[in-house]
């Protein structure tokens, strides 16, 4: 089953709506400016003085001391309206397929990794060459979305896009046609500020060799995530010690309903193409029981 964006369990909204509040409640603070200032430069110099440098990832190993928070926070801070806007639609335009293919639990994971990878990047950047990183703050969705796009690229090369019109094209070439479009519009006097986007990429392909690998690095921030839902959710049934029957008699093996990936003929021939180059035994377990179902539903 698909998802959408209207779906209240859908976590790739939940990403959307968190960047789409940090948006707004920036550009509340900028406006409220107005009702002071009449230099359109000195709001700028202001906002950023007084607000966004409370949000955004500072240059400086010795200023993140003092603003530890902000190696999250600059991950949702979109400053402008094209740049929210962009980065909402290529990360919908990559996190739906990855979500429809891999279930609901891991892109929230994929897009906090991506991000702090991004941010790490943009410190690494501005210790090598200070010059490059002038502006002093970094903050944006980039790496993350980079991350996401290289993540659901590795996942299924070939898934087709747009198949009515003409067979469509595979989505490598999307993901080609984002990072090209990625690079054009960074400064050039500014190459290090390219290392972000690389750092998010990388980090992208490395949380899918992992769990192609049987390591799935969103495992542990899921735990966290259903203890914390379940610590605040009072409809939650309270648990009562179980009887002897449930002990001795009714212990049950089968497990709890999970959210499973969609079966698709695009997932279903990477797999196959996987046992081709490498062999069965270099699928995971997650990856044998989606090839178990899908020979199951075709018989």
């Amino acid at each position: 089953m698909g998802y959408s964006l209207g779906d209240s369990q859908n976590s790739l909204t939940r990403l959307v709506i968190i960047n789409l509040i940090v948006f707004i409640t920036l550009a509340l603070c900028r406006a409220y400016f107005f009702f002071f200032y009449q230099d359109t430069a000195q709001i700028e110099q202001i906002f950023r003085q007084q607000i966004l440098q409370w949000f955004a990832l500072p240059g400086q190993f010795q200023q993140l001391l003092y603003r530890p928070w902000t190696l999250l926070s600059a991950m949702f801070t979109n400053v402008g309206v094209w740049m929210v806007l962009g980065n909402m639609l290529w990360l919908w335009a990559f996190g739906f397929i990855f979500q429809d293919l891999s279930g609901n639990r891991k892109i929230i994971a994929l897009y906090l990794y991506g991000g702090v990878a991004g941010s790490l990047g943009y410190l690494l950047a501005s210790f090598i060459l200070p010059d490059a990183t002038s502006a002093g703050l970094f903050y944006g969705a980039a790496p993350s979305v980079m991350a996401v796009a290289i993540a659901t690229t590795m996942l299924s090369p070939y898934y087709r896009l747009f198949p009515q019109l003409m067979g469509g094209f595979p989505l490598w070439v999307l993901t080609v046609v984002y990072v090209l479009v990625s690079v054009a519009t960074k400064p050039l006097q500014q190459p290090l500020s390219y290392l972000p986007l690389l750092a998010g990429g990388a980090m992208g392909f490395v949380f899918m060799q992992l769990i192609r690998m049987g390591y799935d690095l969103s495992d542990w921030m899921n735990r966290i995530f259903d203890w914390a839902n379940d610590l605040f959710n009072p409809e939650k049934p309270k648990q009562k010690k179980a009887g002897i029957k449930e002990i001795h008699f009714y212990k049950a093996t089968r497990k709890p309903f999970d959210k499973k990936p969609r079966l698709t003929q695009e997932r279903i021939d990477a797999l196959l193409e996987k046992i081709h180059q490498k062999g069965m035994d270099s699928l995971t377990q997650e990856e044998k029981e989606f090839l178990e179902r899908a020979s199951q539903s075709n018989s």
